[in-house]
């Protein structure tokens, strides 16, 4: 245990978060995205947040990392199939903690679920929570701290 860090971040998770750069994309994920998508990111490393909320999750991570200020897209979200314009609970849940910790209004570039699984492969690594929402996929890109 460490004193003012959420339990929620586990060792593997908190060498995963300290060892992403400036610019680098995270993965967050729900349950029923394909987890070994992990074997092709940059860290290769798959964090496992079992029956945890993407909500939850986010939040005490959000708690410790950095948003990216540079880009104007620092959040990606996966867009339904069926329809593109449609926001999610979860990602709604998400944005609003999201904007709470960086302190600022973010909206999210959309990407198609292709894109998404392309973005997703290509980050530094995943974090996969036990959330079933559907579209609970999230990219987010490390920023620095100043």
């Amino acid at each position: 245990m460490l004193k003012s860090i959420d339990p929620i971040l586990t060792p593997d998770l908190l060498w995963l978060l300290a060892s992403m750069g400036h610019g680098d994309d995270l993965a967050f994920v729900d349950a029923n995205h394909p987890a070994r998508i992990a074997q092709s990111t940059h860290s290769q490393r798959l964090i496992q947040l079992p029956g945890m909320s993407m909500e939850t999750a986010i939040r005490a991570i959000m708690s410790v990392y950095p948003l990216d200020d540079f880009d104007p897209d620092p959040v990606r979200v996966m867009m339904p199939v069926d329809d593109p314009d449609r926001v999610p609970d979860v990602q709604r849940a998400v944005l609003a903690e999201i904007e709470r910790a960086a302190g600022r209004p973010v909206t999210p570039g959309k990407l198609s679920r292709p894109d998404f699984y392309r973005a997703a492969a290509a980050s530094f690594g995943v974090v996969q929570v036990g959330d079933s929402s559907s579209y609970g996929c999230f990219l987010i890109r490390k920023g620095v701290i100043s």
